[in-house]
């Protein structure tokens, strides 16, 4: 065993090693075991004994308490060239094989195809044991997209040039997970650094005397000054070197806009988030390198950065209880936010604390997710986001909404005027755009042509690929069937600017999704140029304004705004078109559906915290808290200290 841990180094009841090595039988044909971060991976040249076994896993994993995953040992993998020659044998024709990704790091190989279901481990014409013994790479079954996600594509290039750095990484963060306990002491303490009684900068750091994770890494996109913009790491008295981990509930760049920056500067440890996560977050952070630079500003991380993270990135599934310290365990749920959002439960010492993160959530069923997970085991801390936490924030129901987002179309498009959606890639446009061609195809909606530019292709390319993420009915339809619910006849993507004619030409109605939401930067500013001062067309807001953007400015009113036009000329555009806000299409709950959730978890709580809501939300969803519940809760403010245990 080239891993095995002194019997000095841990009570004989915790050798984890020795422990595996007494449970697992000379069948198992073990040759080693490493730490692979928080994980323990099993090494075998013989695995068809342990993928047919999986109750030996299962009863081990139930002995230690760890996360345990089976690898095939180096020896017995063939070369790619001829193990992609093996698996086209066994793929059936009917399957549509697409390609295969091969990870030298973990001895894993993803087999991408248009019909999946035929491949699963339960098909009867593809016995992953079979063809695991013949080409020794361990199988991942991957539903091949209709258009390939650019994103995705790198992040797996990156991987593979980087395995053997990933390799030695995994086993250092492992070492650093599986140590003894330095202390016993059982001490929990919250430190507010970004998006307390704000919504922008999200960023707190969960202390025991033990571990110290960092929480979100954001940026707030409407500050003017950089002591406003970005979390306030400086107020802790610590290295990042310090940071035992980073945790990160979702994609959005309130939430890790900061991140590529922490890397810059010398952050090596691990980052955990869902799958879905990872590329969400990477293509967000790209593209505000892009609108720095076309705003005339000095972007403070490079691309360069940006695929530092995918390389230090551990991605976890929903519900799977994850070692991050030598003391806290993580796990993963449902936030109903976006593609990946997750609410994050962090369980602390032997039972001592149970800290839940809501991060932002929504605790409604949409179109792209389920409701919002709330059936945690224990939770003692809550800290729940306060977006729209004043007792007037109530979202209509789903039914209204859609009305009112087709009276808006018909009666613009109507009119001889456009419809310009300024709108986040993520989550929003998806489901923009799956109401539209549900309404259009009934013919409630007036059929017009539909462009979309930004990220937004790119980032439906990202849904379909990780539909396990998605509504129960929109997985099955990608898993299960040859339709790509992404793909409408009506939509034509504007692939470079100088196709932007089309939507943008006199007497053509039409609508426009473009990027960014809140007309902070991005391809939505052209349009908006050209379509603010005509009074027949519409700016039609989806998603959340935060103070200080444009769009805030836009719907609060504003009849005249300064832009930064071409060569870097300040332009005054006149609003005269229509601006209309909708809210039930947010990604964020509203007043009762926080109070519901709350609700939910009542018997099990001991506190509520309150963040991510401008001032006057967090402190009136606090306040109701504690009147309707009796449940002590408080909204703190940045660079405040909380203990919590």
């Amino acid at each position: 065993m080239q891993r095995k841990l002194q019997e000095k180094e841990l009570p004989a009841s915790q050798n984890i090693m020795a422990t595996i090595l007494q449970s697992i039988p000379k069948e198992a044909c073990l040759t080693k075991i490493e730490y692979e971060g928080p994980r323990i991976a099993l090494y075998t040249n013989s695995p068809r004994y342990l993928l047919e076994h999986n109750d030996t896993i299962s009863n081990l994993v139930n002995i230690i308490k760890k996360r345990i995953v089976i690898r095939t040992d180096e020896s017995i993998r063939k070369p790619e060239d001829e193990s992609r020659r093996i698996i086209s044998e066994y793929v059936p024709e009917e399957a549509k094989l697409q390609g295969t990704v091969f990870d030298t790091a973990t001895g894993e190989i993803s087999i991408e195809a248009k019909r999946p279901w035929l491949l699963q481990r339960n098909a009867k014409e593809f016995n992953h044991a079979d063809v695991t013994e013949k080409i020794g790479w361990k199988i991942r079954i991957r539903k091949a997209t209709t258009i390939q996600s650019r994103t995705i594509q790198t992040i797996k290039a990156t991987l593979k040039q980087s395995a053997t750095e990933r390799s030695r990484q995994l086993r250092e963060i492992g070492d650093e997970i599986f140590r003894p306990r330095l202390s016993q002491r059982s001490e929990v303490s919250l430190f507010t650094l970004g998006g307390f009684g704000q919504v922008g900068r999200s960023s707190m750091v969960l202390s025991t005397p033990e571990s110290k994770i960092l929480i979100d890494c954001g940026v707030n996109p409407g500050a003017k000054s950089p002591m406003d913009a970005y979390p306030r790491l400086d107020s802790l008295n610590i290295t990042l070197d310090d940071l035992d981990a980073v945790v990160i509930g979702h994609a959005h760049l309130d939430h890790t806009g900061f991140l590529p920056t922490l890397c810059k500067y010398g952050y090596k440890g691990p980052i955990y988030c869902t799958e879905p996560t990872l590329p969400m977050m990477n293509l967000i952070q790209l593209d505000a390198i892009k609108v720095a630079a076309a705003q005339g500003r000095n972007p403070i991380y490079s691309e360069r950065d940006v695929k530092q993270i995918m390389r230090q990135t551990i991605t976890l599934p929903y519900g799977t209880v994850t070692d991050i310290s030598p003391d806290i365990k993580l796990v993963l749920a449902n936030a109903g936010h976006i593609l990946g959002s997750a609410l994050c439960h962090f369980h602390i010492g032997n039972g001592d604390h149970n800290f839940v993160y809501s991060g932002d959530i929504k605790f409604g069923k949409s179109i792209l997710f389920e409701a919002a997970s709330w059936n945690f085991p224990r939770v003692e801390t809550l800290l729940i986001e306060s977006t729209y936490g004043l007792k007037e924030d109530i979202q209509p129901t789903r039914q209204e909404v859609e009305s009112s987002f087709i009276n808006a179309v018909n009666n613009t498009l109507a009119d001889g005027g456009k419809v310009l959606i300024p709108i986040p890639a993520v989550g929003r446009a998806q489901e923009i755009m799956m109401v539209i061609d549900h309404y259009m195809k009934s013919g409630e909606m007036v059929e017009a042509p539909v462009f979309t530019e930004g990220m937004i292709s790119e980032a439906s390319a990202i849904h379909e690929s990780y539909p396990e993420y998605l509504a129960r009915e929109l997985k099955q339809k990608i898993l299960q069937t040859d339709d790509n619910p992404f793909d409408s006849e009506y939509f034509t993507n504007i692939e470079h600017a100088d196709a932007r004619e089309e939507p943008l030409r006199e007497d053509s109605p039409c609508i426009i999704l473009a990027t960014s939401g809140m007309l902070e930067g991005g391809p939505v500013l052209e349009y908006f140029k050209n379509i603010a001062p005509d009074k027949k067309s519409k700016v039609l807001f989806v998603s959340y304004q935060v103070n200080g953007t444009l769009g805030r400015r836009v719907l609060d009113g504003s009849k005249q705004v300064s832009m930064l036009g071409k060569e870097g000329k300040v332009e005054v555009v006149t609003i005269n078109c229509g601006v209309e806000k909708l809210d039930g299409f947010s990604g964020h709950s509203d007043y009762n559906q926080l109070m519901s959730f709350v609700q939910r978890l009542r018997p099990k709580l001991r506190r509520v915290l309150v963040n991510h809501g401008e001032r006057k939300k967090s402190e009136n969803l606090a306040m109701n808290i504690r009147r309707m519940y009796r449940i002590p809760a408080h909204y703190p403010q940045i660079q405040e200290a909380i203990k919590l245990f």
